[in-house]
């Protein structure tokens, strides 16, 4: 694939001519250059096309009329990230993420017909229903822990073995909370309303729970209200604005009148998504306005709890660690001083930055399922920098970072922990619960 990037694409379908592109962000780019180094694509590759300034170029062209925005395009529109990072270095303030939203969503998902199919169930049928992502996951199970799992790998070739190799074990239970309102420990500070979320809840049950103890610690009403959906992230970010909407609203409406402060995410995508639904959702007159007011409620958990500050006790946690921005934390939403200061508050841990925290690990939603050779080159990259602090553990909020950092562990090293942020807030209470009982 980064050979025959390389190379001059053929020409693909035609089934786009005509497409129209109306994109207002497109002219704000003065092609100053200094996102160029700053775009992973282009690090790798070092060809203009693969940067923010030659995709805006070529999405400027087919928005004029000058290119067709076909299979060749779509080759060069989809090789992004979306890591947003160009965003941050950006002089001008170009919106970058919604350029390249646009043009997706005058693709759509590319790949072969079954690629295309089956992304296609995912974003319109799959995570619509959090009832169907509960059954696929415990078939996965079924499928880890019955043994069929070793008799396919056996049977796979390479490439597919490889792709196989990243499913992550699926636990043996999901965040499923006893009651939708969790109230506060000690005296009540604030109101929150919590995002379950897709694959938090499926994979990473454990850190939801942590998420709204260390909330509860803090003084806070958890609320989880059983109306809320996958946030859409994935649609957006590959073309699929159709049902992303009838997301957005359903949360909009499970959310907004709840009588919360706050609505809090512990998934960088998930969060730089809900922030955005009145972006999304501009041209519906029943919903613009509100989504305006949701997505300034949305907050990250980390710039949540900075933001009121941190009840004690905390315990000690001896442990050196380093720090994975998530792009869209860092870039997205522009926290990054936040999880900082609540891992310094933490007794006894010690941070190491690592070189290019805020470079994307190649995960990306599903990029790298879709691009693993790109993706694989960027984990190496992280890797690499992992191993140079020394560091013991990796401490990453995010689902798709935590993934990606802990099958970049199995198989390039270091050999390593990786976190969520609230993981070791919640363990730091603990600690600090069982010294007073001492």
């Amino acid at each position: 694939m980064l050979e025959e990037l390389k190379q001059p694409s053929s020409i693909g379908s035609e089934s786009h001519r005509g497409a129209v592109l109306d994109i207002p962000e497109l002219y704000q780019c003065v092609h100053c250059g200094l996102c160029l180094n700053e775009c992973p694509t282009y690090r790798v590759l070092h060809i203009e096309s693969e940067s923010p300034r030659g995709r805006i170029h070529l999405v400027r062209a087919a928005a004029e009329g000058r290119i067709e925005p076909n299979e060749r395009f779509g080759d060069h529109i989809y090789l992004c990230l979306m890591c947003r990072a160009c965003e941050t270095a950006c002089p001008s303030g170009v919106q970058y993420g919604r350029i390249a939203e646009a043009a997706r969503e005058i693709l759509g998902p590319q790949g072969s017909p079954l690629a295309r199919a089956i992304q296609k169930f995912a974003f319109t049928q799959l995570l619509t229903s959090p009832q169907m992502l509960r059954t696929v996951a415990r078939l996965l199970r079924f499928y880890q822990k019955s043994g069929v799992q070793r008799l396919v790998r056996a049977l796979l070739p390479a490439r597919l073995k490889e792709m196989e190799a990243m499913l992550p074990p699926i636990p043996d239970r999901f965040f499923k909370p006893s009651a939708e309102l969790l109230p506060a420990i000690g005296d009540r500070r604030a109101r929150v309303a919590m995002l379950g979320g897709c694959v938090m809840s499926l994979l990473f049950a454990d850190i939801n729970e942590a998420t709204a103890r260390v909330l509860r610690r803090n003084g806070c009403d958890v609320l989880i209200p059983k109306a809320q959906g996958c946030c859409g992230a994935l649609n957006i970010h590959n073309g699929e604005t159709r049902m992303a909407k009838v997301m957005a609203r359903r949360n909009i409406d499970a959310f907004l009148n709840a009588g919360v402060d706050a609505v809090i995410v512990n998934a960088a995508g998930c969060g730089a998504a809900m922030k955005e639904y009145g972006h999304l959702l501009r041209d519906d007159s029943a919903y613009r306005d509100k989504a305006q007011r949701f997505g300034q409620m949305v907050k990250d958990a980390s710039e949540f709890l900075a933001g009121i500050g941190l009840l004690g006790p905390l315990g000690r946690i001896e442990m050196t660690v380093t720090y994975q921005d998530p792009c869209h934390l860092a870039h997205g939403q522009k926290v990054r001083a936040q999880p900082r200061a609540l891992l310094a508050a933490i007794p006894g841990l010690r941070l190491i930055e690592m070189e290019g925290s805020d470079h994307c690990c190649g995960s990306a939603g599903i990029y790298n399922l879709t691009q693993p050779e790109m993706s694989q080159e960027l984990l190496k990259e992280k890797m690499i920098s992992i191993a140079a602090t020394s560091a013991k553990a990796a401490v990453a909020p995010n689902p798709g970072c935590m993934l990606q950092l802990r099958y970049g562990a199995r198989r390039y090293g270091p050999e390593m922990s990786v976190f969520h942020l609230m993981e070791l807030l919640n363990r730091a209470y603990g600690a600090g619960e069982e010294a007073l009982r001492k």
